[in-house]
């Protein structure tokens, strides 16, 4: 029996087949990717040769920590002080290499390293009664950790919680291990960074490890492309004589042909012989990179623009998804950095030799605020303000406004500041309209 006669009788189509949701569905038997557990050294190597996972694990920590903070408090003196000491530590850095990380490996850690009036070991919970001076902070990954002791005791009131971090200390000498040692670290003396835990897991998850199937799919493209640009055009050559040839005399000919017609703009050929030139084939190959590239920026929530490098804090036009981004970036700023940073300054005010003396922090008003992260670019500013003009033009010809109510909402002080809050620093915003309204007022008396 003839193959197309063989599949004629077992043909099955959906009509007369296994039907829906059985066990022979083609459909029912696929199945979501299972969670593949990346190990420390192969998100050392993925991150090590692949730059856009760089941009995606970087990025986001160098956004949280590029712009910093302002201290807000009445005292000038202190406030100074703390920002200066916390340079000192340079904090901005090590809070940056956490949370890179902590998306990375699954936790970030920053050792406080302090003294005290009294002797401890590190497995002692940090008294802040005794603290005299923050020395150092070091940022490091969960890679040096080895385990998390819980405390299970369930009628503790931190029970369920981290109480001891087994960290592996070593000291090297250019490549010698000079000294190696396990030691149970206090939780109270290391600050973690850990976003990403899964429920019954208590180290973080890594970020790649959800991503580890598009990386895959991207660096797949990334080969393809460069295939078919390698091999976008290549010539034919035709000819009778290559029936006759052996196997050895085609290799030959293939490695003269390849040298001589990639390097000499002129063919040389036979008149019974025929040399074309071919390309190939691109059509839909931008749709799946489009693809790829969209599903990548919706699996790590970060824009395209963003990913590929675009310039940090500009935002140009009506790039709703790169202001959505800062916008997430923001509440990470205050729901994980923050108090962070609020634990790091209250050490430094309980402690006797830094500020001047001890400072209950509780006793004192302050807050950290974080700086703008994003401006428009001129052209877009220029078109608001434009934009806006034409509409207050509009008020005033139809009585709606005043031209002095005009002038007083856009020109006043703080007027400008609630009404065009471009790039959300209301300190420049409110100078600029203080600015603005003085030379208004300036013009007056001169005129």
């Amino acid at each position: 029996m003839k193959s197309v006669e063989k599949a004629k009788v077992l043909r099955a189509d959906f009509m007369q087949g296994h039907g829906k949701g059985y066990g022979k569905d083609a459909l029912v038997r696929q199945q979501p990717g299972v969670r593949r557990r990346l190990t420390n050294q192969e998100l050392t190597d993925l991150y090590a040769t692949n730059a856009i996972v760089q941009n995606i694990i970087d990025i986001p920590a160098e956004d949280m920590t590029r712009n910093w903070f302002t201290l807000r408090m009445e005292d000038e003196k202190l406030k100074n002080d703390i920002m200066s000491k916390l340079s000192d530590l340079k904090a901005k850095e090590k809070f940056k290499k956490a949370r890179s990380y902590e998306r990375l490996y699954g936790d970030g850690f920053i050792s406080l390293g302090v003294t005290q009036s009294s002797p401890f070991k590190l497995s002692d919970p940090l008294d802040v009664q005794k603290l005299k001076r923050v020395d150092y902070i070091h940022a490091f990954s969960g890679k040096k950790v080895n385990h998390f002791i819980l405390n299970e005791d369930m009628f503790s009131p931190n029970y369920g919680e981290v109480e001891f971090f087994q960290v592996n200390r070593r000291s090297s000498l250019g490549q010698q291990i000079a000294g190696i040692s396990q030691d149970n670290v206090h939780a109270s003396r290391l600050i973690h960074d850990q976003t990403r835990r899964l429920e019954d897991e208590y180290r973080g998850q890594p970020l790649l490890e959800s991503l580890y199937d598009i990386i895959t799919v991207l660096d797949t493209s990334l080969w393809s492309v460069g295939q078919i640009l390698y091999d976008f055009a290549f010539k034919v050559y035709k000819s009778d004589s290559i029936v006759d040839m052996d196997t050895q005399e085609k290799y030959e000919l293939g490695m003269i042909m390849d040298y001589m017609f990639r390097t000499e703009a002129l063919a040389v050929i036979g008149k019974e012989e025929e040399l074309t030139k071919e390309t190939t084939n691109t059509t839909g190959i931008k749709d799946l990179l489009d693809y790829v590239w969209d599903y990548l920026s919706g699996a790590v929530r970060m824009p395209k623009t963003v990913i590929k490098g675009q310039e940090a804090g500009t935002i140009t036009g009506a790039q709703y998804d790169v202001m959505n981004y800062y916008s997430r970036i923001v509440a990470m700023q205050e729901n994980e950095l923050k108090p962070n940073l609020e634990r790091l300054i209250r050490l430094l005010l309980w402690s006797s030799d830094e500020l001047g003396g001890v400072i209950d922090p509780d006793s004192l008003e302050w807050e950290i605020k974080f700086n703008p992260l994003w401006h428009v670019d001129s052209k877009t500013d220029a078109e608001i303000r434009k934009l806006i003009a034409e509409t207050d033009q509009i008020y005033v010809t139809n009585g709606i406004l005043t031209v002095d109510e005009v002038r007083e909402t856009r020109f006043g002080q703080f007027g400008l500041t609630n009404e065009l809050k471009f790039s959300g620093d209301e300190a420049d915003l409110e100078r600029m309209a203080k600015e603005v309204y003085e030379a208004w007022k300036e013009r007056g008396k001169n005129g």
